[in-house]
């Protein structure tokens, strides 16, 4: 993978990432948030994993974080810690950073992809015998001598009537 592929996914995940804890720990701190305080500090938990692993380039381990922090909102909605609104409210945000972030392996995918493919073609490269010189090849056919394009020994002439059956 290039610099150039490497900015920008990096940038995306960060985004991505900050975009899950921003608007995460936005809802935490308002009161009546529909969600109560040891759900908070569980999910804060798991945000933070998520943006963690998002940092590291690791787009695999930032999605294993975010399906604990999903289980993790589940089981406390089950147990009547998070609202449904704030559920959808996460869950919401969850989905677009999951995006991102399938996105950036599929990614990571392709260019792992592209770089094998290229190192089994120079390795092929390498174990292919290089062709001869040109001037090795093949030897290049003899010119002509006395055709009508005025090539060989009678190419400056003028045949006249030659070859047209007069003598």
């Amino acid at each position: 993978m290039t610099l150039r592929q490497a900015v920008p996914g990096r940038l995306l995940l960060a985004c991505a990432a900050a975009l899950l804890a921003a608007t995460f720990l936005n809802a935490c701190a308002a009161p009546g948030s529909g969600l109560q305080r040891e759900a908070a500090t569980q999910l804060q938990a798991r945000v933070l994993e998520v943006t963690q692993a998002s940092s590291q380039n690791d787009p695999a381990a930032a999605l294993k974080a975010l399906e604990g922090l999903e289980a993790d909102l589940s089981a406390a909605q089950a147990k009547g810690q998070v609202s449904e609104e704030r559920r959808r409210s996460i869950t919401t945000v969850a989905t677009a950073v999951r995006a991102d972030l399938t996105e950036a392996i599929a990614a990571q995918a392709a260019a792992a992809k592209a770089a094998e493919d290229a190192r089994v073609a120079a390795a092929q490269a390498a174990q292919d015998p290089s062709p001869a010189p040109a001037s090795q090849a093949a030897p290049a056919p003899a010119p002509a001598q006395g055709s009508a394009a005025g090539n060989g020994a009678d190419g400056g002439k003028n045949n006249g009537d030659k070859g047209k059956g007069k003598n």
